[in-house]
């Protein structure tokens, strides 16, 4: 690929200020860009929250959660405003964006309204309302991921002017729904809440982040992922985030091919390597958790 079609590729990346980005956002998609504004003012909230509600859940300030989950979706939707646009599709891209925004709407009110309540949002059946919510999010996420692939099928095949760009969304894209899906790890019972079924009873919690003990134990602060056990969580983390960190290395390896001349042959392996090395990543902390090891 050429040096001038590179530079264009570039100056699409770099060349919006705050303000224009935000326009171009809520041209590309609304509801995608009402879900980075709500879960900006979510985090506001929660860390407020933080600050001044002393009720914990387990051992981490009820509004940590709320805290996590917003600005990870404050990098999600900007990420995929920005690889949807490239997409040709108008049908395609208004179906995937606008659904998966909705849905993560939905579960992002809910987060908020447990955290209210003081309660645990994931895998609780304490009582009916608790797990009325929860069953509301795991169809709302189950419906998110199936959206999620079809939008992953088309972006897959979509083809920009430079290569290295485009593998870089393609494998990003890919790493995404790889983290998504890890997270159906931690839906099925627990030893321990298969014995309690075992025993004719229900237990209050189905499925579980930690790996090798209950929920709850000692965590790295503010993310709570086990110190002492196996914790899905990381892994499902890293992975979704995998498509932040290969438009970054996109980025960065365009910039380097226009500066120091680089090949199309060596911007690819570079692409290439960092993808591979992540799902490397992905994959030794998901062996990890799986047999109970700690980070």
């Amino acid at each position: 690929m050429s040096t001038t079609t590179q530079s264009q590729q570039l100056r699409r990346i770099s060349s919006f200020a705050p303000a224009d980005m935000l326009r171009f956002f809520w041209e590309q998609n609304r509801t995608m860009t009402i879900l980075f504004f709500a879960s900006f003012i979510t985090m506001v909230g929660a860390f407020i929250g933080m600050a001044v509600d002393p009720r914990m859940v387990l051992e981490q300030s009820t509004w940590t959660k709320t805290a996590k989950f917003s600005i990870s979706f404050m990098f999600y939707a900007p990420t995929m405003i920005w690889m949807f646009s490239y997409l040709e599709r108008p049908r395609i891209k208004g179906f995937v964006l606008h659904g998966t925004a909705a849905l993560l709407l939905v579960e992002l009110a809910l987060i908020v309204i447990q955290g209210m309540r003081g309660e645990r949002m994931h895998f609780n059946y304490t009582s009916p309302l608790n797990a009325t919510l929860y069953n509301i999010m795991t169809v709302s996420i189950i419906i998110f991921y199936i959206v999620s692939i079809i939008g992953g099928i088309f972006l897959v095949m979509t083809r920009l002017t430079d290569r290295t760009y485009t593998w870089s969304m393609r494998t990003g894209m890919v790493l995404m729904l790889i983290g998504f899906g890890l997270g159906f790890l931690m839906t099925g019972p627990s030893a321990d809440q298969m014995a309690v079924f075992e025993s004719g009873s229900t237990p209050d919690f189905i499925g579980a982040h930690t790996v090798g003990a209950p929920d709850g134990s000692a965590g790295i602060p503010f993310f709570g992922w086990s110190v002492n056990y196996g914790d899905l969580r990381i892994a499902h983390f890293i992975g979704i985030h995998g498509a932040q960190f290969m438009l970054l290395v996109g980025w960065l390896v365009m910039s380097g091919g226009v500066r120091f001349g680089w090949s199309e042959r060596t911007r690819l392996s570079l692409v290439w390597g960092a993808a591979l090395s992540y799902g490397g990543l992905v994959t030794l902390v998901t062996w990890q958790a799986l047999r109970g090891q700690s980070l």
